[in-house]
């Protein structure tokens, strides 16, 4: 995806901060329950306003965080008062050096998506002690609602504004994650790269969330599809997902899933 529409966020960064849900202990959990390690060092690429950040050094754990946008790393720094541990560098994952330093976990939470295909592997690999842990995070709230699915779907494909994340069916996520090159899952990815073991898809349970319709329409205004649209255009599309909300009776529920691709960086040296 472009880089331009990947620093689109910092835009409304302070918006992207209220509306974006963060991350459950059971992720986090399951997260560390796979690195095996106490308090591994972590590395964070593209930390955006700080999440993910502080989920994970909540736990103690001393954490890198990475972000491409100065505006995000404004509000990630004062979100991460209190974490003396969380240390922040701007720049883009793809030009950043670890020089010497190796990591014991290397997470992206909503970010791995931006970087680049045909090169990320390669700079994750660089910054991973050898049996060091990944762990590729994607928070979802598709709907109940079978009919606010139905209505939210045809807005959101008149307007192309790819809200899938968001007006999903939640009935959909019943099984176990499947990897489609259309959903672009990481496992696609990672196959046959031998530098990486034990690899696992996850599907992490939150429960539902009881959302009010502006609460649900500021974090659909943070969406990288809206947020590139001309203004009378994103404007009227906001309108359309009001009123059909306001017309099914103005909230909404959504069962809160986060998915997780993890690996491990083999030991030793082996080709890609």
């Amino acid at each position: 995806m472009g880089q331009q529409r990947a620093l689109v966020f910092g835009t409304t960064a302070e918006q992207y901060d209220a509306a974006r849900p963060g991350y459950s202990d059971l992720l986090v959990d399951t997260v560390l329950a796979y690195t095996g390690a106490h308090l591994p060092r972590a590395l964070e690429i593209g930390a955006g306003t700080g999440k993910a950040t502080v989920a994970f050094a909540g736990r103690g754990l001393p954490v890198l965080a990475v972000e491409p946008d100065p505006r995000m790393a404004e509000v990630l720094r004062r979100n991460i008062t209190g974490l003396p541990q969380v240390e922040v560098e701007v720049g883009l994952f793809e030009q950043w050096q670890p020089g010497e330093r190796r990591f014991d976990l290397v997470y992206a939470a909503q970010s791995w998506h931006w970087l680049d295909p045909h090169t990320r592997r390669d700079h994750l690999l660089d910054a991973l002690a050898p049996g060091g842990a990944v762990a590729l995070i994607w928070n979802f709230a598709p709907m109940v609602d079978p009919v606010l699915h139905r209505d939210f779907t045809a807005i959101d494909e008149e307007y192309g504004t790819e809200l899938g994340r968001l007006t999903g069916l939640a009935a959909e996520f019943a099984d176990e994650i499947e990897a489609t090159e259309e959903n672009g899952w990481p496992s696609l990815d990672f196959a046959g790269d031998e530098r990486f073991t034990d690899q696992r898809s996850v599907r992490v349970r939150n429960g539902l969330t009881r959302h009010s319709a502006d609460a649900w329409l500021s974090r659909v205004a943070t969406q990288s599809g809206v947020q590139i649209l001309e203004p009378e255009r994103r404007a009227a599309l906001l309108a359309a997902l009001r009123a059909v909300l306001e017309a099914h009776g103005d909230g909404l529920d959504t069962e809160w899933i986060t998915d997780v691709f993890l690996a491990r960086r083999a030991r030793g040296e082996v080709r890609a």
